[in-house]
């Protein structure tokens, strides 16, 4: 009996020792595609697991009158391998977040505030899309391109929460024309005309 009482306590003080609580990210060393390495637990405070940042809406003064506010593990360390994050949405009357990807998570968005017109396109090119109000929800798959507009006359607001702590983020038009590709691979790719695609390379800040 006591030799079972023995491998029982060695069994559960290995199983409690193998458990880590959390893996607050060390935001100040580099980020790997598995996240940052974890801050020792001496270290790490409440404030690791705590964000005030999303109470007040984000600039709205650009060119797509939107501004998203993010709560990702360089901004909320405390969320870092535990496969969740989330971002406060803002889009002023006109505003647009464009056509845009997160590489590494699903999107869940909820609207709080205003009308949000979102979408997205499957990779069999079927067309999703949905004019949302306050208290509705949208999921939008890994990877897929897709939008959100504001659909009403006043500021919008919404929250999007992740599958990831560190979702990414790619921006079609800032990836077409906000950077140095050729103009003539732009324009073979996307069968624009010259004088388009160099105007909106002169809109998004892109050369070549």
């Amino acid at each position: 009996m006591i030799h079972i009482l023995l491998l029982l306590s060695i069994f559960t003080f290995s199983a409690h020792s193998a458990v880590q609580d959390f893996c607050v990210a060390d935001v100040k060393g580099p980020e790997s595609p598995a996240g940052y390495s974890c801050k020792p637990a001496t270290i790490v405070t409440v404030d690791d697991f705590v964000s005030t940042g999303l109470r007040a809406s984000g600039n709205l003064s650009n060119i797509i009158k939107a501004a998203v506010t993010p709560a990702f593990a360089a901004q909320l360390p405390g969320v870092n391998g535990l496969g969740i994050s989330i971002a406060r949405l803002d889009l002023a009357p006109g505003g647009v977040v464009p056509m845009h990807t997160h590489p590494g998570g699903s999107e869940l968005l909820l609207v709080t505030q205003g009308f949000i017109k979102a979408g997205f396109i499957s990779s069999a090119n079927a067309v999703y899309v949905k004019t949302l109000q306050k208290g509705d929800l949208m999921v939008f798959p890994q990877g897929l391109l897709h939008f959100q507009v504001n659909a009403g006359g006043v500021t919008a607001v919404a929250f999007a929460s992740f599958s990831s702590a560190t979702p990414g983020l790619q921006i079609l038009d800032f990836a077409l024309f906000a950077n140095d590709l050729p103009s003539s691979l732009v324009e073979a790719t996307t069968f624009l005309d010259d004088a388009t695609v160099k105007k909106l390379k002169a809109v998004l800040g892109g050369t070549g």
